[in-house]
């Protein structure tokens, strides 16, 4: 099944749209993480549109095709106006669904926290609330081998100049036993340029301060967390400790690698 493709205009940039399933089907905003691309949905949005629920797919902000934001913020603060904003453009109702992978998983969770956000349900993948991550687990002492990417993002300069090199990497290492070169390929085109690549990495570097700040609060709406057990960039340890759903077969980017237990998991959840 092919997506509809168009975009829709925010506040501060234009935001570009894959869409599955029927116009009138129960509204769900899709957001992918780093490095990756709506395009990431690909696999999972149809067997959800399926079941009669309308998937809209966005490329999250400075992922071409949507523009980079002129106000230049990728932080959490920014991505969660992004959710509602779409909610709001997308004509959600009060049974809409968020659904987001990595950062867009951190984007979920902070909606979810959220006593005023505009969705029903959220769910998360590949990335547990932080606050349900506090206390002692030897999972801990693992972590820091796979998260040596964010103290690389934050050199400036380095991440831009090595992006390729960088994003290949991590794919290999997170999901070992997946076949990127399609995920790859899709990415390249959503960072075409230095400046796109960029604009991907501030990500990181807004995290500093007090731009994660939102992620950091306790979701108070129903949420679904989902994680894949060969999982090497958030150790399986940790979201099993948030009381994640955990994926057999799958590293992190599980919605690629089981697709047909992921929507399984998520139409259980929706239902």
């Amino acid at each position: 099944m092919l997506p509809r493709v168009h975009d829709v205009d925010l506040l501060t940039h234009r935001v570009g749209l894959l869409e599955w399933g029927p116009s009138d089907g129960r509204l769900v905003v899709a957001l992918h993480g780093f490095p990756d691309t709506a395009w990431t949905w690909r696999r999972v949005a149809p067997l959800l549109a399926e079941h009669g629920l309308r998937v809209v797919a966005a490329s999250m902000r400075g992922y071409a095709p949507s523009g980079i934001p002129a106000d230049g913020d990728f932080s959490v603060r920014a991505l969660v106006a992004d959710a509602r904003a779409l909610h709001e453009a997308l004509g959600g109702d009060a049974d809409s669904v968020l659904l987001g992978h990595d950062w867009g998983a951190i984007t979920t969770n902070a909606v979810a926290a959220d006593p005023a956000s505009p969705y029903a349900r959220h769910v998360a993948l590949a990335v547990p609330p932080f606050s349900a991550m506090s206390g002692w687990d030897p999972a801990l002492l693992r972590q820091p081998l796979h998260s040596w990417y964010i103290a690389y993002n934050q050199v400036p300069g380095l991440a831009e100049r090595t992006f390729d090199w960088l994003t290949e990497r991590l794919w290999r290492a997170w999901s070992p036993a997946y076949d990127a070169r399609e995920d790859l390929e899709l990415l390249r085109a959503a960072v075409p340029d230095r400046e796109h690549a960029r604009a991907v990495v501030s990500y990181y570097r807004a995290m500093l301060g007090r731009g994660i700040t939102p992620a950091l609060a306790e979701p108070v709406h129903p949420l679904l967390v989902l994680h894949g057990d060969g999982d090497r960039c958030m150790e399986p340890g940790l979201a099993r400790r948030a009381g994640a759903t955990v994926v057999p077969g799958a590293g992190h980017f599980l919605q690629l690698e089981q697709p047909e237990a992921v929507a399984e998991e998520i139409s259980r959840f929706l239902a």
